[in-house]
């Protein structure tokens, strides 16, 4: 569905863009949410833990860095993934502000489990485009990313 606004001709193409890219990655997250009802695991504590298992420990606050997430977001969320017996948080040796996030036993076996069948999940649902278009649709998320991080 486009815009309804009546503005200028590049505030609706923009809006109706952004619908699109909206709409489309609701409807990715909801599909992908689907496979992970059988995991336990929700969209965010996943990214936490595959972070954890392909970056290494990190501290709490590059962990919500990469992620795209707020402080209270990642309290919160680390919160759930420690009581669940996932990943342990620790106070750094070095520096006493900084808190150490890492996967625990279980939580390296909780991920290593779920992961492959979500990445060939995304695999298929990303079908629905050419190799081209998948390059593509790379490159221009990534081109709009780095404008705005850039202050864009």
């Amino acid at each position: 569905m486009p815009t309804h606004y009546k503005g200028s001709t590049r505030e609706a193409r923009a809006l109706d863009t952004f619908i699109k890219l909206t709409r489309a990655m609701e409807t990715l997250g909801s599909q992908l949410q689907k496979n992970l009802v059988e995991h336990e695991l929700t969209l965010p504590q996943l990214s936490v833990l595959e972070a954890l298992l392909h970056l290494g420990a990190m501290s709490q606050s590059e962990l919500g860095r990469k992620l795209l997430r707020s402080n209270p977001n990642m309290t919160a969320l680390l919160d759930t993934l420690e009581r669940n017996g996932w990943i342990q948080r620790e106070r750094s040796p070095e520096d006493r502000r900084v808190v150490v996030v890492s996967l625990t036993r279980e939580g390296q076996r909780v991920i290593e489990k779920a992961f492959p069948a979500h990445a060939a999940r995304i695999a298929e649902l990303m079908g629905a485009l050419s190799a081209d278009e998948q390059q593509q649709l790379g490159q221009l998320c990534k081109k709009l990313g780095l404008s705005l991080s850039s202050g864009g």
